[in-house]
């Protein structure tokens, strides 16, 4: 590890609706060193600079989601990138695009919140089990259907690189229907029927252009993209009236 001492300028939004009319960016000038993240940066800025500043964090493992922002016009978990990563002696930090500013770089996610509810991301069983039933047993196979799209962290990255989402408020968005799938390819799981007026109306799943940017930014390589699409082939077979004699699991149809 080398202890070198550099020097940068941080340049963040700053907003604050309730006396500001308009956003503007302030700019400081810091000492960093190789193993510095954004986020420290940012935390050395609020400590030592100015304790106005505004954002989330709370892991700082990039488990929790809490730190997504703009770093140099890309969607970006700042505890999760370091300043030695980015040449230039600056850098730009903004709140994640495609949502309102709370403060600073603290964005409102209540829209986020409407949609996850609306996919009913938990799951839904054919009936209730009985206490001593024991747990519901899945084979390898059936794990690695779902796994890799449980491991969202509902950092919204993938709302702030959509195109979709910047041209329509409406659009559900990568991360809820991505976690629609999670559940939908659970073995355990009946709660298609539940989940299928959100699914297939047209600012479901069709409302996505598969521009494949979602899938670029995620943190944890859950690729929304590829889940979307395979919702597509069940949302096409219900249109048609297939679905139950081709893919015959029983989930709620």
């Amino acid at each position: 590890m080398s202890d070198t001492v550099r020097q940068i300028t941080i340049e963040c939004l700053r907003y604050d609706p309730e006396r500001d009319r308009e956003p503007r960016f302030q700019a400081w000038r810091l000492p960093y060193h190789e193993e510095m993240s954004v986020l420290q940066a940012l935390q050395h800025i609020k400590d030592h600079l100015d304790g106005s500043l505004s954002f989330r964090w709370s892991c700082r493992m990039a488990i929790c989601g809490s730190c997504g922002m703009m770093v140099n016009g890309m969607p970006t978990l700042v505890c999760h990138s370091f300043l030695r990563d980015y040449p230039g002696g600056r850098l730009r930090i903004e709140p994640l695009q495609h949502f309102p500013i709370v403060r600073d770089l603290v964005i409102e996610q209540s829209r986020f919140l409407a949609d996850l509810q609306a996919v009913r991301p938990w799951l839904v069983p054919r009936q209730p089990a009985a206490p001593d039933a024991g747990p519901a047993r899945q084979t390898p196979r059936q794990l690695e259907a779902f796994q890799p799209y449980a491991q969202c962290i509902n950092c919204l990255l993938c709302y702030a690189a959509c195109p979709q989402v910047s041209q329509d408020e409406g659009f559900v968005g990568p991360a809820a229907l991505a976690l629609l799938h999670r559940y939908n390819a659970d073995s355990r799981d009946m709660g298609w029927s539940a989940r299928r007026d959100v699914a297939n109306a047209q600012q479901g799943l069709w409302g996505c252009t598969l521009a494949g940017s979602c899938s670029e930014v995620c943190p944890k390589g859950v690729d929304p993209a590829h889940a979307i699409n395979q919702n597509k082939l069940r949302g096409a077979l219900d249109y048609l009236g297939l679905r139950r004699w081709l893919m015959p699991r029983g989930d709620g149809a």
